[in-house]
């Protein structure tokens, strides 16, 4: 399965707490909902129903899966509610107990087993294991060196602080572009795809 990460990014590299202003407040965040201004149904939601449309499972971090799970189950009816609700989904999470793991088809893995088991997902043949938002989670793979394709909504915001996606490990990783389409409201959906090492 390839890795592929979706997040909806500001200019400064910020990705906490885009749908709601009770989202994600750690360290006074103070803009959550801040993604509102800037979605465009049909490019910035056709490049989140195309994702999910490649995706075989999706994987989450704790916050954003609690989020997710809080909110999807109820809009079933929807063509992409009921795939988010049907499609398998895994947690990492060192706290998360299974007895609360409400949201269907959803599998935790244990916080301290993360790398490697991700690491045999990654292997098995299959479509894409799709990560939205869960931005520690994100780092940890970028750092591991385990995302196959990055897909950023860059929104014209700059946020001034705030949760990112990115390792401060000093290590250089090169990407290649292979898609960019510009919404209406100023937003670049821009696909990235690892660069091979050599």
């Amino acid at each position: 399965m390839r890795i592929v990460i979706s997040e909806f990014i500001s200019l400064d590299g910020i990705v906490q707490a885009p749908g709601g202003p009770d989202e994600d407040t750690d360290g006074g965040f103070a803009h959550g909902g801040w993604s509102h201004p800037f979605f465009d149904p049909e490019v910035v939601g056709g490049a989140f129903d195309d994702a999910l449309t490649k995706a075989e499972a999706l994987l989450f971090g704790r916050r954003t899966w609690q989020t997710m799970a809080a909110a999807w189950p109820e809009r079933a009816g929807d063509p992409f509610a009921d795939r988010m609700n049907a499609i398998p989904k895994y947690v990492v999470s060192a706290t998360l107990g299974d007895d609360k793991l409400a949201w269907v088809n959803t599998t935790r893995i244990s916080g301290d087993e993360a790398v490697a088991r991700i690491r045999e997902l990654q292997d098995t043949d299959g479509g894409d294991l799709l990560v939205m938002g869960s931005p520690t989670l994100v780092r940890t793979l970028l750092h591991e060196d385990l995302v196959d394709e990055l897909r950023l909504m860059l929104m014209p915001v700059i946020l001034g602080g705030g949760k990112t996606i990115f390792p401060d490990d000093g290590a250089q990783r090169t990407l290649e572009l292979v898609s960019t389409v510009t919404s209406g409201t100023g937003v670049q959906v821009c696909t990235y795809r690892r660069v091979a090492a050599g």
